[in-house]
């Protein structure tokens, strides 16, 4: 994404000066845009590109930056509809149809998203990148043409043959179980039966590009190596369990959600033991700060992301503790609507986090 927002505004701001000799007030709003976009803030680009829009609805460029604001907030299906637009205004603009191409992707369409690099890869023959994308996609089609299915009330497991079936069975019975823990203490309960993929470690890795300490994914998807992590029975339950508290997550919150928080909680709710965790600490040390833990946790090294992991899931161990899991939910959901943190965090604890933490 960062090559892509980078890529997008050198390829844009080249115009920008002869726009403004035209529209001063429409260049300065597009360029608060990228800069905030620059700078992370979907919000305030968002707005920006919003009023820019407003007087000059034909403008491909703008319509990518409202793509690009939309999806900083994970906004998704706002994003595809903006891209789609600049498309249309201007079929040659590649850096829409790349990120065009991720959000279906994110979204689970992933046919759309490979006939969308395909014409992306035809236009742009020397981006590699987007080459090795497209083959990655290509290779997950094709094995979730041959996968099986086994499906519950809940969830959908897909797996490659037959000598997976008696796991994926497992699987659902795990998920199952997990989700009437999880889903009653937080007072979520998913509409549409959540999609199980069980891998191979090396499709895992292929697929997902995880580090190689994870345990799973999830990105729309519950995606879990079927050997390793779910060589024993309470392997499989502790990562479906994560996994599962990450799709709750997701619905009660599809942005502005800091890493230590989705994180913090899928591990705390796995099962109810931390004794792990205190004593990961104790190890390295000290807690890590959570400041440092406010986005991704891929880029950790494996030890790195141990402490991580145990600091994020004390922490949310105590705000389950303290105020229960409705509390947090409705947290999640005020950060989701685009509440500030630490006002949401007074309002759902009930004290302030300065004071919490």
């Amino acid at each position: 994404m960062a090559r892509l927002v980078g890529l997008a505004m050198m390829a844009l701001l080249v115009a920008a000066p002869a726009r403004a000799q035209i529209d001063p007030r429409g260049a300065l709003l597009e360029r608060t845009g990228w800069d905030a976009i620059t700078a992370g803030q979907g919000a305030a680009a968002a707005k920006a590109f919003r009023e820019a829009l407003a007087a000059d609805p034909k403008n491909a460029r703008l319509h990518l930056g409202a793509g690009l604001a939309a999806t900083l907030e994970r906004r998704d299906e706002d994003a595809k509809d903006e891209f789609e637009r600049a498309l249309v205004l201007d079929a040659k603009l590649t850096r829409a149809r790349a990120l065009l191409g991720e959000v279906l992707y994110r979204l689970g369409d992933l046919s759309e998203a490979i006939r969308t690099y395909e014409t992306l890869t035809a236009d742009s023959p020397e981006d590699r990148d987007a080459q090795a994308t497209l083959e990655r996609w290509r290779r997950e089609a094709d094995l979730h043409d041959r996968m099986q299915r086994a499906i519950g009330s809940h969830f959908t497991v897909s797996f490659e043959g037959p000598a997976e079936a008696e796991l994926a069975a497992q699987a659902l019975e795990s998920l199952d179980r997990a989700y009437w823990r999880i889903g009653p203490l937080l007072g979520v309960y998913p509409s549409d039966p959540i999609p199980v993929v069980l891998y191979t470690s090396e499709q895992f890795r292929d697929i997902t590009r995880s580090p190689s300490w994870a345990a799973g994914a999830y990105d729309g998807t519950i995606r879990v190596p079927m050997r390793g992590a779910l060589d024993k029975g309470t392997e499989l339950d502790r990562v479906l369990a994560h996994e599962f508290t990450h799709a709750l997550i997701r619905t009660l919150a599809s942005r502005n959600v800091p890493t230590w928080l989705n994180e913090g909680l899928a591990t705390a709710l796995e099962t109810g033991d931390l004794d792990w965790a205190q004593q990961q600490i104790r190890e390295a040390g000290a807690a890590a700060p959570l400041r440092a833990l406010q986005s991704g946790f891929g880029r950790f090294t494996g030890d790195q992301a141990k402490v991580a992991y145990a600091t994020s899931a004390i922490v949310v161990r105590r705000m389950l503790d303290e105020a229960g899991g409705v509390a947090v939910a409705n947290l999640l959901r005020d950060l989701g609507e685009g509440a500030d943190f630490n006002s949401a965090f007074l309002h759902r604890m009930q004290r302030s986090f300065e004071e919490f933490w």
